[in-house]
């Protein structure tokens, strides 16, 4: 009888330490193991018309605490009559602390294509637009952003809390380091709760400040997020997400707070082989 209820629990702790080191299921702590591969897909749209869009993130676990990825998105509209290729993103994650729940990881991205602040976007790879002549790579197009940050947070079977920091340059060169660039900061807050072997919600909130802008003051946008995933097995989950922004801006002057109208939603489908 000992000897079972020793079994059963061992078992309980290997399954809560699996689940809380590498099972994807939106953890935003979430590391691939050496030699896996990732996936995690989204579609989505806003309910004051923005375009169907589309996101793809895939990784690679080089080793248990250094991963890789590439990420890149597109919007389209009116049955593709107009297609636009937004951006194309390399990103490495080394896990530096991995002590008893406890995870710190650090952040590196180099992006080309759409750069965001808030509800501002400037910038495409390729463009399609019925019409007009279709443009690929045009350097008044290609905007591009180099990025360095840390991620830290503590991971339990039933919960997890995560926070990050990335520290952005932005500039319409690849390798413009002159004055002329923005720079930018993303602060951000992420947490989810697994209800069961099944099902688990997420929520998050990011704030995105311009730190150096003779136009634009102070310009800044929080944007939040909640989901609901379902969990398919321990390493395919798809999941139903909401999202809203709110932006110091007033039209063209970024003198006070106003919420975006309307709002985001969309799915996404992840697994990890």
């Amino acid at each position: 009888m000992k000897k079972l209820a020793l079994t059963s629990l061992i078992a309980m702790f290997a399954f809560t330490g699996a689940h809380a080191a590498n099972v994807i299921d939106g953890n935003p702590l979430y590391m691939p193991k050496a030699g896996h591969f990732y996936s995690v897909t989204a579609v989505g749209s806003h309910t004051e018309g923005t375009p169907y869009s589309i996101g793809e993130e895939f990784g690679y676990g080089v080793t248990d605490k250094l991963a890789v990825e590439v990420s890149t998105s597109a919007t389209e509209n009116d049955a593709f009559e107009t297609f636009i290729w937004s951006d194309l993103s390399f990103n490495t994650t080394f896990r530096a602390l991995d002590m008893n729940g406890f995870k710190l990881d650090l952040l590196g991205a180099y992006k080309a294509g759409t750069i965001s602040l808030g509800n501002m976007g400037d910038g495409f790879l390729y463009s399609h637009i019925k019409g007009m002549d279709d443009t690929w790579f045009e350097k008044e197009s290609v905007n591009y952003a180099w990025s360095a940050g840390v991620r830290g947070g503590y991971v339990t079977s039933g919960w997890t809390i995560a926070g990050h920091v990335m520290f952005n340059y932005l500039g319409d060169e690849s390798f413009n380091w002159a004055d002329e660039g923005l720079h930018t900061l993303n602060l951000g807050l992420d947490a989810q709760y697994v209800i069961d072997s099944h099902w688990s919600v997420l929520a998050g909130a990011e704030y995105t400040g311009l730190l150096d802008s003779d136009e634009y003051d102070n310009a800044g946008s929080w944007t939040g997020s909640f989901g609901v995933n379902y969990n398919i097995d321990t390493t395919k989950f798809v999941g139903l997400y909401i999202n809203g922004s709110l932006n110091h801006q007033d039209g063209d002057n970024y003198d006070e707070w106003g919420w975006d109208d309307g709002f985001g939603f969309g799915a996404k489908f992840g697994i990890d082989f």
